[in-house]
């Protein structure tokens, strides 16, 4: 039996989080020995939509006109969709009711964590919504001094410059305008914002604030995976600003690199990340400050790593199984023999 990925959207989606997820689920699907197709064949036993968009829904009514399972993933919110484009506040109620309409088209809802289940589930979702990371490759995001060399010499940066991170689009929502206003709070620092945003989608103010940013601010857009797992390794805090997340695919991505690591104290971290454990969480950006400043001197324990055995627990391995699990109990695949279930669980 084989999943096939519905790929429509991809390209539209495929600089972002979603773009990495459908990415991820390939792989861990792989690894989780589960056939995947790319298109109908006739041993297909259920369709992965990741977007919501209108082809996604046309894609989904013919799943259940051949009788197959649909699997949709809630990747997006109402909540995660404000403050993000032109137009998204005003249009978040219609929005929700949109992905709502959506998520009821599939027979399972899988969603990054208890809290976007817990957002999804508020919504009056019917159908079973389980939560289950996006998952990360430990293997290709680990901790490499030699990157390092490579990323400071990309931009320029003399031995004693200390450089701090973030990535996504280039929206509010990401926490861009707090992050210019911590570069200029901090002149001695470089700040690197990695991601890009189709210009015409952002809002004038968020605009205008790249335009007017401080000089110890560079904007290198959006950069492919080798680029980004080199900036991890080369830079010495990640600064996450976030307002709302689902999971925060870069954060795994971050803390699997061993770099230090600042989130906004967010619910959608509450239950997997804590707060000078394993990463260190602010409220706003006089926290931030605080938080970067203690790194950067040393004065604050090292957690990396304690934050890369968060991103072990999330590798694509372990979120392969998962799938694997759901899979077994919505009856889209059938239970694995008892001999093959107790291997999997000594290997695990």
């Amino acid at each position: 039996m084989r999943i096939y990925i519905y790929s429509g959207g991809e390209k539209i989606v495929g600089r972002s989080g979603v773009g990495q997820a459908i990415r991820h689920q390939r792989e861990c699907l792989r690894r989780a020995e589960i056939a995947t197709t790319a298109r109908w064949t006739r041993d297909t036993a259920a369709v992965h939509v990741n977007t919501v968009l209108p082809d996604s829904v046309l894609a989904a009514l013919r799943a259940r006109l051949r009788g197959k399972k649909v699997v949709w993933y809630g990747h997006s919110t109402m909540e995660d969709f404000r403050a993000s484009f032109r137009g998204s506040d005003m249009l978040a109620p219609l929005f929700r009711r949109w992905i709502t309409f959506c998520y009821g088209l599939g027979d399972v809802v899988l969603t990054p964590t208890e809290y976007s289940r817990g957002l999804l589930e508020g919504y009056g979702i019917k159908r079973p919504v389980y939560s289950i990371s996006n998952g990360v490759d430990t293997a290709y995001f680990r901790p490499d001094p030699a990157l390092r060399a490579s990323f400071r010499r990309r931009y320029g940066l003399a031995e004693g410059d200390r450089a701090v991170i973030s990535v996504g689009h280039t929206i509010a929502r990401k926490g861009l305008p707090e992050f210019l206003e911590l570069a200029a709070r901090e002149p001695s620092l470089k700040f690197f914002w990695f991601g890009w945003t189709d210009p015409r989608l952002i809002p004038q103010e968020i605009a205008q604030a790249m335009e007017k940013a401080p000089a110890n601010v560079c904007f290198p857009g959006y950069v492919d995976r080798e680029q980004l797992r080199e900036a991890y390794c080369g830079a010495d805090v990640f600064a996450f600003m976030s307002r709302e997340e689902t999971e925060g695919i870069v954060v795994l991505e971050a803390l699997a690199c061993g770099i230090p690591t600042v989130v906004r104290d967010i619910p959608v971290y509450s239950r997997w990340l804590e707060d000078g454990k394993n990463v260190y969480k602010a409220l706003n950006t006089d926290e931030f400050q605080q938080k970067v400043e203690g790194i950067l001197s040393g004065t604050l324990p090292d957690l990396t790593a304690a934050g890369r055995a968060v991103a072990e627990s999330r590798s694509l391995e372990a979120v392969g199984a998962r799938l694997r699990e759901i899979y077994c109990q919505e009856r889209i695949l059938p239970p694995l023999p008892a001999p093959v279930q107790q291997q999997r669980h000594a290997r695990a």
